[in-house]
């Protein structure tokens, strides 16, 4: 099996994870375990513990989700009649080029079928509902540190992160499957 390149948001998502990883442990470390109790301290590992926590779980589940079956065929995959005037109103064409992609190489055409690229933008778009419901389990953390607000932003903004992914794929999966349908007709 060939392993392939991470593209460069991958490597920047890694390099954050590190990043906040080493500082959360820090900031914890001084103070409750040596008992310097400075508040900026404790946001500090607070804040830069929930960016590693976002940014892990949404790897680590990202890999969970290949274990599973999906194909752009099931019904939740398919386009409902309010989507187009939705994204018309989003403008999603024209911001959609300038999103980040985790791992571009998925969805060229010059590695992938199109159905291949059809399946993986299903498969794409469950990460992201998946991410939704990981956003939602942060505000969690306020039970250990108290500042329920604190923790419902960060949630919230993250969901809308993701939220944009999920329409990115749900707008492009039907000209993938129109594109498709017409080359298999040939």
């Amino acid at each position: 099996m060939q392993k392939t390149k991470k593209s460069g948001p991958a490597i920047f998502m890694y390099c954050v994870i590190a990043l906040t990883l080493v500082c959360s442990t820090v900031c914890f470390f001084l103070y409750y375990g040596k008992g310097y109790r400075n508040g900026d301290v404790l946001w500090t590992g607070i804040t830069t513990f929930t960016i590693m926590y976002h940014l892990w779980v949404r790897i680590i589940m990202g890999n969970v989700s290949k274990l599973f079956s999906i194909h752009y065929k099931q019904g939740w995959f398919r386009e409902r009649k309010f989507e187009k005037s939705l994204y018309e109103f989003l403008r999603v064409k024209k911001w959609k080029g300038k999103a980040l992609t985790y791992n571009p190489e998925s969805f060229s055409l010059k590695k992938h079928s199109l159905e291949e690229i059809a399946n993986t933008t299903a498969k794409s778009e469950v990460d992201h509902w998946i991410n939704e419901i990981i956003s939602i389990t942060t505000i969690f953390f306020a039970i250990l540190w108290g500042a329920f607000w604190i923790f419902l932003t960060t949630a919230i903004a993250a969901m809308i992160f993701d939220g944009q992914f999920i329409v990115i794929q749900r707008y492009n999966r039907p000209r993938i499957v129109r594109i498709l349908e017409r080359t298999k007709s040939l």
